[in-house]
């Protein structure tokens, strides 16, 4: 039986020195194991380096890669953000990091599982999950007391909301994309709880996950932008938010201090329908006309 058409997100800030090897580890793999249709898309968020032109380079041996490009820095939830809308063109849509964290054969294993959940997501923390390079004891205490937050305002008892191998199935992100708004990287806890009140069943099971040197991770200032912003969700569906709005200027002061990516405007929370997202122009290493553009 074929498996569903799957349309894999990797958002890159400045990767060219550890893109390349993922990109074919992924695309081999998928290419030998994967019955269903099958491409990744490259979100290039504000590169300053060769990251295109590596991608570019692996597009040409395996046409199933492409990209989409913003020439400024717009944050991993935004660079997601941007990605999803074109979640129409699968049947699922999934993302993982570029630094290759989560190898393909991880990645595959939730896939199998989306016929028992809306959404599945990989966990570092549940029983039988393989850390091959298990994170720092900074990294891991900022985790964990990130979790215990998470937890405290959300009840969404997920013990890994942050792990970066997440798989959705394309009717629940077209319901809840015009209410994904956070650019940084508490989109995970945006994405998740959009879900949840959507009546979505999210799925969390043990992964496998080798963390990775050269992270881009600031501790303290990615840890209180991520605070920042799961306030910012909180509020935001809580009867006071209305009251905020004015606060706004200097919601955005707050993130621009902290060098982070300024939450995107949405909708009223309290309502959410379906969206349909425009989609955005893709790139490939083949397009027709000399542009260099193939519209997705």
């Amino acid at each position: 039986m074929a498996e569903p058409s799957l349309l894999l997100l990797i958002p890159a800030y400045n990767e060219e020195r550890r893109i390349e090897p993922v990109l074919r580890r992924y695309a081999e793999y998928f290419s030998r194991h994967y019955t269903g249709p099958f491409q990744i898309v490259v979100v290039l968020n504000g590169c300053r380096d060769n990251t295109r032109g590596v991608v570019e380079r692996v597009a040409r041996d395996h046409p199933c890669i492409r990209w989409l490009e913003f020439p400024d820095p717009i944050g991993k939830g935004g660079a997601l953000i941007e990605g999803l809308k074109l979640a129409g063109q699968a049947e699922a849509i999934g993302y993982v990091d570029a630094d290759g964290a989560t190898p393909p054969e991880a990645f595959h294993a939730l896939v199998r599982r989306l016929g028992e959940a809306d959404c599945v997501i990989g966990s570092r923390w549940l029983p039988g999950a393989v850390l091959h390079i298990p994170q720092s004891s900074p990294r891991r205490f900022a985790s964990r007391v990130f979790h215990a937050i998470v937890q405290l305002l959300f009840r969404m008892n997920i013990r890994d909301t942050q792990c970066g191998a997440k798989v959705m199935r394309r009717e629940a992100i077209e319901r809840i994309h015009a209410h994904l708004t956070i650019a940084d990287m508490a989109f995970d806890i945006n994405l998740l709880y959009c879900l949840k009140r959507a009546g979505y069943r999210i799925l969390e099971v043990p992964t496998e996950w080798t963390d990775q040197i050269g992270s881009k991770v600031r501790l303290f200032r990615t840890s209180l932008t991520m605070l920042l912003s799961v306030i910012r969700i909180r509020l935001i569906y809580s009867p006071f938010y209305r009251w905020l709005r004015p606060l706004r200027p200097l919601e955005a002061w707050l993130y621009k201090k902290l060098r982070a990516p300024v939450p995107l405007p949405g909708p009223d929370p309290a309502q959410i329908q379906p969206a349909a997202p425009r989609q955005p122009t893709l790139h490939d290493s083949a397009p027709p006309g000399p542009a260099g553009r193939k519209t997705g």
